[in-house]
């Protein structure tokens, strides 16, 4: 990605000394955050774009351009922060609509969706009315829960969500659909993919969780604690890549039944999936979609694949290495974490490819060495753990937005790690915990690792 005024701030602390360094801070990441979003769906071709549901299970565009914006709102008025709407019809069409939920009114035929220009000159006054919030509320530092400030923090971290997740539907697009744009530059380095092995890992205690009084905004699922104690293991050296992932796709990995969980395989049979989603089938063999581009397979980059996917391939090498091999649990992730001592907040450069400091797309699995031998402990995609999500001990939903997680911890979601290229803000930091349903396609691969113990 160029070297811009796009490329984002890192996540703010909550605590600080001066109350008006703090405001100005708050009001520079809020406002970043917006252009960052906003600039986002210029790579989209057209305004006919905007209303493509480039996902049957999803929105049009046109829904996530809106709906971070109308999100301040209602958050804040649910807080009794701002007295009533900005536009009542806008802010209840453009409410809900990331995961499948039981609520989520995904019937098409009743909505008149708003123009381009409407929602622009939406955003542009929601964008007025925050940036005054901020600029005139009480603040008391350290920020809490229970302030102000934190409707807001809870907003721009909400828009980073959209910011990654809307960049996945912008790839599920028809490349017409798209188009590119000089802040959004994709990595142009690829090669063969290298030869990837099993580095051992020491087992040793997981703490997870983080207290209230923790230096950086969170979700309600990463409060609390857990204490595993994990056996020792050994861990890929690398993210799969394409190149590995090839073998399983060309071994028939998409046509053996007995790979596949049952949910795994109804899924394969509903989608007659027969490759990862972003390989395109050629005469020459695949090309790769990364996010408004179609190119020669980058072998040597991370496999994209949903956890089903990312199951059987783990099944189908334990079949063919006479190993069990699989994902790791949150708590083993945990440990790899652990080899990298910073924060997102501490870093001069992000050591990976993350928080949009890189590229625009993944890189080689090779390009960013960690401690012990690893590489990509964090960045380039998200990778699956087997953990199903659910709250630690001490779980509390915060009152303004209380379906945030609890929702999600239905046995149906899994957690991954590590963030990737896209992942800024609360994404990008140690301590988030984010989860997806299963079939459920985002920047994401694998890590597999076996245990030795």
């Amino acid at each position: 990605m160029q070297k811009n005024e796009l490329i984002p701030s890192k996540t703010p602390f909550l605590t600080g000394d001066d109350v008006q360094t703090k405001r100005a801070e708050i009001l520079h990441y809020f406002h970043q955050t917006f252009s960052i979003y906003e600039n986002l769906f210029l790579c989209l071709a057209s305004e006919a774009a905007y209303f493509q549901r480039p996902n049957m299970l999803r929105h049009p565009l046109i829904f996530y351009y809106g709906h971070t914006a109308v999100f301040f709102i209602n958050k804040l008025n649910i807080s009794n922060l701002v007295a009533g709407p900005v536009d009542a019809e806008l802010e209840k069409m453009l409410a809900v609509g990331v995961d499948e939920m039981s609520w989520d009114d995904l019937d098409q035929s009743h909505y008149t969706w708003p123009t381009v220009p409407q929602v622009t000159q939406y955003r542009n006054k929601v964008r007025e009315l925050v940036s005054d919030f901020i600029a005139t509320c009480e603040i008391k530092l350290p920020i809490t829960q229970t302030d102000p400030l934190w409707i807001i923090l809870m907003g721009i971290e909400h828009e980073r969500i959209h910011l990654e997740t809307s960049s996945v539907l912008i790839r599920e697009l028809q490349l017409k659909h798209t188009t590119k744009q000089p802040a959004w530059q994709r990595c142009l380095h690829s090669g063969p993919a290298p030869k990837n092995s099993l580095i051992p890992v020491a087992g040793a205690t997981a703490k997870l969780g983080k207290s209230t009084d923790n230096p950086l905004y969170g979700w309600d699922n990463e409060y609390g604690s857990q204490i595993t104690e994990v056996p020792a293991f050994a861990a890929s050296k690398y993210l799969v890549s394409n190149g590995e992932f090839l073998e399983f796709v060309e071994d028939g990995g998409y046509q053996t039944k007995n790979y596949w969980s049952e949910e795994g395989w109804n899924w394969r049979e509903f989608c007659q999936a027969a490759h990862p989603k972003f390989w395109v089938a050629n005469e020459k063999g695949y090309a790769y979609r990364s996010m408004v581009e179609e190119f020669d397979m980058p072998w040597n980059w991370p496999v994209e694949i949903n956890y089903l996917e990312a199951e059987a391939f783990c099944q189908w090498k334990s079949a063919k290495t006479g190993t069990h091999t699989r994902m790791p649990s949150e708590a083993e992730w945990s440990l790899l974490r652990q080899m990298v001592p910073e924060d997102q907040p501490d870093w001069a450069q992000a050591p990976g490819n993350l928080n949009l400091e890189h590229f625009a797309s993944s890189c080689p699995v090779d390009r960013f060495a960690f401690a012990g031998g690893f590489f990509d402990i964090i960045g380039n995609v998200w990778q699956w753990t087997t953990t199903r999500f659910d709250g630690f001990a001490g779980f509390a939903p915060h009152p303004a937005y209380d379906d945030f997680s609890t929702p999600t911890f239905d046995g149906r979601h899994n957690l991954f790690k590590g963030g990737c290229w896209a992942s800024t803000g609360n994404y990008a930091i140690r301590d988030s915990r984010y989860a997806f349903r299963r079939h459920f396609f985002q920047h994401a691969g694998l890590r597999y690792l076996q245990s030795t113990d």
